[in-house]
């Protein structure tokens, strides 16, 4: 390995920004052409609408959409733009300081759990689901676990000090326990929907 080339411990969040940053990227940009072509025409269906429950139509217009006053997707345009980038130059064999990790920490945090009031309002206060945004929330908890374990395994927190070790050893399992929770909480939350298609 030459000094160009980033470490084999980080190669792997290089390609998980780049992969997922892209794939987020796209359905941010997909849905600001949804809500720009529904802000046109207020009878617009969304591409994304398919059922009562997968409607992207209801969650554009929920107040949630428009949390910071503008269309949520935005964040999403910028911050996956900034993720793709640190991925691709992490792969070109940048080596980033302390503070730079500690920032892409403090971003994918506030992604997380933004994301997380998301999913409860989705699922609790619209009573829909939007497909892109579940491609947002599919990406973005991934981007914040590994990160978050890349800055516990390498000291970033602790001036250092590497610590969770335990987590790292454990972290595909954490990681579908995560998800499974969620589609366990979409399950019962439109069982009553899901149980008519059987």
């Amino acid at each position: 390995m030459t000094s160009a080339e980033p470490a084999p411990s980080t190669r792997g969040l290089s390609w998980l920004y780049l992969i997922a940053g892209a794939i987020g990227l796209v359905a941010s940009a997909a849905l600001t052409i949804e809500k720009i072509a529904k802000l046109g025409d207020p009878e617009y269906i969304p591409s994304c609408s398919f059922n009562p429950v997968l409607t992207c139509g209801d969650v554009m217009d929920s107040q949630q959409a428009s949390a910071f006053g503008f269309p949520n997707p935005l964040i999403g345009i910028a911050a996956f733009a900034v993720v793709v980038t640190v991925g691709v130059v992490s792969l070109a064999g940048f080596r980033a300081p302390r503070w730079f990790w500690l920032g892409m920490q403090l971003g994918t945090t506030f992604g997380v759990v933004f994301v997380h009031w998301l999913i409860y309002a989705s699922l609790y206060q619209i009573g829909a689901l939007c497909p892109y945004c579940m491609v947002v929330w599919a990406v973005t908890i991934p981007i914040f676990w590994y990160t978050t374990l890349h800055n516990l395994t390498h000291g970033h927190f602790s001036a250092g000090r590497p610590a969770a070790t335990g987590l790292a050893r454990f972290h595909s399992l954490l990681l579908v326990l995560w998800f499974l929770i969620i589609v366990v909480l979409i399950l019962i939350r439109f069982w009553n929907y899901w149980s008519t298609l059987l």
